[in-house]
């Protein structure tokens, strides 16, 4: 496995492994959140104290440094507010593949930050880690969340059928799954 950056920039925003003292921002994020994440984020059905997103994150640091799981903060480098958190799931590091997943504070929608630090990680991801594949899942309806991958090139490879079930739990929902290659990645033989 190669050396994992713990931190790194685009134009706007400084992007970080999660740390400790980090919980109220993002507590905060969600909290302001909340209604636009309820449709498509299971885990905003189960919302959280300040002290166990505090221990969310502590467990997300340990992961980072144990290279299982990449979660990423992103920070605008002018102000220093936290504006949203990204990373790189479902390691699988004997392909190398990855998947992106991102959330936004909505108060700081609308300004491009989640499609520049999307684009900021995929290049992270291919020149700084090697990976040879990365995806972005999302559902066909969250036309908010399709459009970053599709500003960026990646491909839509499929859109899996009733592969999961809606966040409230009612109704089955289909999955996109958008992928792009590492082009420059020296292939196996």
């Amino acid at each position: 496995m190669p050396n994992v950056p713990q931190s790194f920039v685009t134009e706007r925003l400084f992007i970080r492994l999660p740390m400790p003292g980090d919980g109220k921002a993002v507590f905060e994020a969600q909290q302001a959140s909340l209604n636009e994440m309820l449709p498509w984020i299971h885990w905003a059905h189960y919302q959280t104290t300040l002290e166990q997103t505090e221990s969310g994150i502590r467990y997300a640091h340990d992961q980072f440094k144990r290279k299982k799981d990449l979660r990423l903060h992103l920070f605008d480098k002018q102000t220093g507010e936290f504006v949203g958190s990204s990373g790189l799931h479902n390691i699988n590091w004997s392909v190398p593949r990855m998947e992106i997943g991102y959330w936004m504070d909505t108060r700081h929608s609308g300004k491009g930050y989640m499609t520049e630090a999307v684009a900021g990680i995929t290049s992270f991801a291919f020149q700084e880690l090697g990976v040879h594949r990365l995806e972005i899942h999302c559902d066909p309806e969250n036309k908010q969340s399709r459009a970053i991958p599709e500003k960026l090139g990646y491909e839509l490879e499929a859109v899996l059928k009733q592969n999961s079930v809606s966040t409230d739990g009612r109704t089955y929902r289909d999955t996109c799954v958008y992928a792009m290659l590492n082009q420059t990645h020296i292939h196996r033989k």
